[in-house]
């Protein structure tokens, strides 16, 4: 995912970048063509879970789904490994590359290689290239009053990893949730693009949950598309004994500064409990996509979606930003309980 910046895309002044850092897009799109454009990201972060082999898939799937977010086919990657090697065995690290490695193979893209640095703890991802129609680009910019809100993966990968790093994750939800976050969002990507994705297509805007949590990711859409997100929470799908484990107070501290940054524009009704707070900003890795399509075509997303073998959930629909009194025009995102 690219960080938000306070720069935009005209300071670069080339007319051939299609999507920039300035209104925080999964990945940045360069075109090369007519027919063809290139599509750029990088993401790295520390371990989420115990396992070499399960972080570096992870971390790949992670990486990974900024380009499918993006509608794009991935092509190539590089490693980029951060590692103690005085304080850890040195094989640790060939089993988080070697993770890594499986799952680019498994989304068809190629390893060119990578860089390795020496640190005090270890950290891993890559910077990956897909390629992309230039007129068939998924952004978070395009949702529409209407469009309904589909989500392709469980929610809750945050509190789960926190738990597992203290100790308290039961194995099965700690398995749940790395069979989730090893999940390629391939699949649900081919289901979109299948539909088609742009101006006068089914698919009008796409973005994959991941740091920032569902609330944050929902938020970047809002604002890029200068719509409101009405979000049930009835129909949120959940990882096992996610709602439990926040009760218990387990959110990690990423959860937050997530929150902070939206409280202006997000809105939770009052009867909603409070735990929902930190399930909503929850930071997820390698979560699923969200996917703001036309209701006429939202029924042949689901088909598609089970046709590949993954998973989707309608969790609720766009709105007119203006539609709410004017003490109310800003908000973004709403969260209601049916």
């Amino acid at each position: 995912m690219l960080a938000p910046l306070t720069l935009n895309n005209s300071l670069t002044r080339d007319p051939n970048l299609l999507v920039g850092f300035d209104l925080a897009d999964d990945a940045g799109v360069y075109r090369l063509s007519d027919d063809t454009a290139l599509v750029q990201t990088v993401d790295v972060f520390t371990p989420v879970v115990d396992d070499a082999y399960s972080f570096g898939q992870i971390a790949a799937a992670n990486a990974l789904s900024d380009i499918y977010a993006m509608g794009a086919r991935p092509l190539t990657a590089l490693n980029i490994a951060a590692f103690p090697r005085q304080t850890l065995p040195f094989e640790i690290l060939g089993e988080i590359l070697r993770g890594g490695l499986d799952k680019v193979r498994e989304a068809g893209a190629t390893l060119l290689g990578g860089h390795t640095v020496e640190n005090a703890e270890p950290l891993y991802g890559l910077a990956m290239t897909g390629l992309v129609h230039p007129q068939r680009i998924a952004t978070n910019a395009g949702a529409r009053p209407g469009d309904v809100l589909v989500l392709t993966k469980a929610l809750g990968t945050g509190l789960i990893s926190t738990a597992i790093k203290r100790e308290v994750c039961p194995e099965e939800v700690a398995d749940a949730a790395i069979a989730s976050m090893s999940t390629l969002n391939r699949a649900a990507a081919e289901a979109m693009i299948a539909l088609g994705i742009g101006a006068g297509r089914a698919v009008h805007a796409c973005t994959d949950i991941t740091g920032f949590g569902l609330m944050g990711h929902a938020l970047e859409m809002a604002r890029g598309s200068d719509v409101c997100l009405e979000i049930e929470s009835s129909q949120l799908p959940l990882l096992p004994q996610v709602q439990q484990l926040a009760q218990n107070g387990l959110a990690p501290g990423g959860t937050g500064r997530n929150a902070q940054t939206g409280r202006d524009e997000v809105r939770l009704q009052s009867t909603l409990d409070a735990y929902w707070t930190d399930i909503l900003w929850d930071p997820q890795t390698s979560g699923g996509l969200l996917i703001a399509i036309a209701p006429e075509h939202a029924d042949a997303l689901h088909h598609e979606l089970q046709t590949r073998g993954a998973l989707g959930w309608t969790i609720g629909h766009v709105r007119q930003s203006t539609q709410d009194s004017p003490a109310q025009s800003t908000l973004a995102v709403r969260i209601v309980v049916n």
